[in-house]
């Protein structure tokens, strides 16, 4: 018998080797004040300068980009995926209020493919240049799941998906990816719900798209119910494919965010992720407090009320799942609200005002002035 390798059982470790080699320049170009030294050790390091802080206090948050994996998967494009985990993760960061310092990724890949492998990593550090913060170290799995020995329990994993369009393992380029970011803030200078109060202002961040919330709904809607290709157009006489319109890339939040948060009273921030705007808004508000969100201040995008006519999924169940199109709701005092709302548009940020907090139990009560369809 002739001698096994790991070669053989699905995973090239000199792959992995040169693929560190080639996604330096990435994480070197997103380089920022506190990193010490380089990608390739057994971990990340980063020096806080805490005389900037008189009690400084470190926030972490760790999430991926869920399901749009399998979208991008299905279209073969992977260079805003990284934008979306940045995205997920550094805007979490900033409902405490804290400045984005470092990151690392995790990506798992049943077989090493240095050109993938860039092309993702390179979305990241693009994200991350946006947001301020270093990409300090990570983690490339391969999995081993197409060919060899590392395929033998395959019919534990592979799914029937020929109906609703998803990949199996066996066929997909990416099976996971995820990432942990970690930031800073003066503790006395923390967001929260305990900082808001009857009479403050709700201004919302618009979003394009799903960010990365939401896709197995509408992967389900557009594939199972409707089914629709991902090279088709998203609807008639649209300018992109359903593929490229569920490809948006999140937005991120963070810079004009964080100078907002110098220009004027914000209080709190709810980053509209899984759960939509009730779901998150409520973790912002205090018990005492009601939010009334006003769904007639602003224009849902087309891509949401074509998931919702396709799939007769009602208003209430639309924003449990999606963002509707604000990815961001600032909690802010009334006598601020112009001044942020003019930062925030010098910044290229769409915002506008979409309710208001009044006396209450803690709920977020969506008005139903008119219907998102």
């Amino acid at each position: 018998m002739c001698p096994v390798t790991y070669l053989e059982a699905g995973v090239n470790l000199n792959a992995a080797d040169l693929i560190v080699q080639r996604i330096s320049k990435y994480a070197e170009s997103t380089n920022r004040s506190g990193v010490l030294g380089s990608v390739g050790g057994f971990a990340g390091c980063f020096s806080i300068d805490a005389g900037q802080y008189a009690e400084p206090v470190l926030v972490s948050s760790t999430d991926g980009v869920g399901t749009k994996l399998l979208v991008a998967n299905a279209i073969s494009s992977f260079d805003t995926i990284g934008i979306d985990l940045v995205a997920m993760c550094v805007d979490d960061l900033l409902c405490t209020g804290a400045e984005p310092l470092f990151m690392l990724d995790y990506l798992s890949l049943p077989k090493m493919d240095s050109e993938l492998v860039e092309e993702i990593v390179s979305g990241i550090a693009v994200g991350c240049r946006a947001a301020g913060c270093a990409l300090i170290g990570g983690e490339t799995a391969e999995h081993g799941y197409s060919g060899g020995i590392g395929d033998i329990d395959r019919d534990d994993r592979v799914s029937d998906a020929s109906s609703s369009g998803q990949s199996s393992a066996t066929n997909q380029r990416v099976t996971d990816l995820a990432g942990f970011a970690v930031g800073v803030i003066d503790r006395e200078k923390m967001l929260g719900s305990h900082k808001v109060v009857p009479g403050d202002v709700l201004i919302g961040l618009h979003s394009p798209g799903l960010r990365s919330n939401g896709y197995s709904l509408a992967r389900y809607i557009f594939r199972q119910i409707a089914g629709m290709s991902m090279e088709q157009p998203a609807w008639s006489g649209a300018q992109r494919t359903l593929g490229e319109e569920l490809m948006v890339p999140s937005v991120i939040y963070t810079p004009a965010v964080l100078g907002a948060l110098a220009a004027g009273e914000v209080h709190a921030v709810a980053h509209i992720t899984g759960g939509g705007i009730p779901g998150n808004l409520k973790r912002s508000i205090a018990k005492d407090c009601d939010a009334v969100v006003d769904k007639s201040m602003w224009e849902v995008p087309r891509i949401f009320s074509e998931i919702q006519h396709l799939g007769n999924v009602d208003d209430e169940e639309m924003f449990r799942v999606f963002n509707m199109g604000i990815g961001m709701v600032l909690i802010v005092s009334s006598s601020s609200c112009e001044t942020v709302l003019a930062f925030l548009e010098s910044k290229g940020t769409q915002a506008k005002v979409v309710g208001k907090v009044i006396s209450g139990s803690g709920r977020v009560l969506i008005s139903e002035h008119r219907s998102v369809r």
